[in-house]
């Protein structure tokens, strides 16, 4: 496996699997963290253009995508009932999904951004268990909860070397 900046030749496929992504979420006990239609095609394009959409390639498919990007997360700026493990720069990942029936293209995705920034943070919704449990697997430490610009709450994590 190869992750590659995405490209908007990818859009389509990028946006298939954010909708296999919403469906694993639905089933497995998190209806509320990407509803309907998030992330939204032009949420695509956007990180495209910024260079911070990236995907994971095995063997000429498509199957993983994610954001990363390197700086400060507006969202991460305060944080409630905890605290960060370090105020060093950080890395982000935002986005993360992987297509239906693949195993293991999380875990991939975000070693690889773990080895471009040796401290990494990233969130997810209190009802994501799945991503719950590959973050304690991959020893990233829950820190805390953090609030999304339109108010919505996320658990947070951080990972350091």
């Amino acid at each position: 496996m190869e992750i590659r900046r995405s490209t908007k030749d990818d859009i389509n496929e990028i946006l298939t699997i954010f909708e296999d992504a919403r469906k694993f979420m639905k089933a497995n006990g998190n209806p509320n963290q990407w509803k309907d239609n998030h992330p939204e095609r032009a949420l695509i394009e956007s990180d495209i253009e910024n260079n911070v959409g990236f995907v994971c390639v095995d063997e000429d498919e498509i199957v993983g995508t994610f954001m990363y990007f390197e700086g400060k997360e507006p969202s991460y700026a305060e944080i409630h009932k905890g605290q960060w493990l370090n105020d060093e720069p950080y890395g982000v990942v935002h986005r993360i999904a992987s297509k239906a029936g693949k195993r293991g293209i999380a875990s991939f995705c975000l070693n690889w951004s773990f080895e471009q920034c040796r401290n990494l943070r990233i969130d997810t919704h209190r009802d994501n268990t799945p991503m719950h449990n590959l973050l304690n697997k991959l020893a990233f430490v829950r820190c805390g909860i953090i609030y999304l610009k339109n108010g919505d709450e996320r658990i947070a994590y951080q990972k350091i070397s």
